[in-house]
């Protein structure tokens, strides 16, 4: 197998590192980078434990080759709350409060396909929220209240946040 060396931004960190041709993305982040918002799960697209943004998209990191993200922005969920006072983002915030997370382990995917979808539409209906959601797998919750804190995040984000962001249900 050949070495790589590549370099990524990860929540604006920049990162340089040395990867086997078949690494992906995920692996890279978590096991050479020690980033722990994407979780790994199926690695094989399915469950959407391991999303994160890539350079502005919403991926699923398993589905990924680090050598092909080189050069490329990522965001984990890690990025969400501000460190500098400990608040947390208000889509966190809205998981939490709504109970949309129990054991956690899907949490940072349906943070991030979150935020994904209140940037393209920053009103959505019940059934947007769904279909934006269901390349995400959530074993605890029935997904109701996951749902639920879509919408109270979706009343808190500020839609300046995301200025390409439109209303309705695209």
């Amino acid at each position: 197998m050949a070495d790589h060396d590549i370099t990524l931004t990860v929540d604006g960190t920049t990162e340089s590192l040395t990867v086997e041709s078949r690494t992906l993305l995920v692996h890279a982040l978590r096991d050479q980078l020690g980033y722990t918002a994407p979780n790994v799960g199926c690695e094989s697209g399915k469950c959407g434990a391991c999303t994160v943004q890539l350079d502005g998209d919403a991926v699923k990191s398993c589905t990924i080759l680090a050598v092909e993200a080189d050069g490329s922005e990522v965001r984990t969920a890690g990025a969400l709350a501000d460190e500098a006072d400990g608040e947390l983002h208000p889509i966190q915030a809205a998981f939490h409060e709504e109970h949309g997370l129990q054991c956690g382990y899907c949490t940072p995917g349906m943070l991030l396909t979150t935020e994904a979808l209140l940037a393209e539409n920053s009103a959505p209906s019940r059934e947007a929220i769904r279909h934006a959601l269901k390349g995400n797998v959530c074993r605890c919750t029935g997904y109701g209240t996951i749902v639920d804190a879509v919408e109270t995040a979706a009343e808190r984000v500020d839609a300046s946040d995301y200025p390409d962001s439109a209303t309705g249900d695209d």
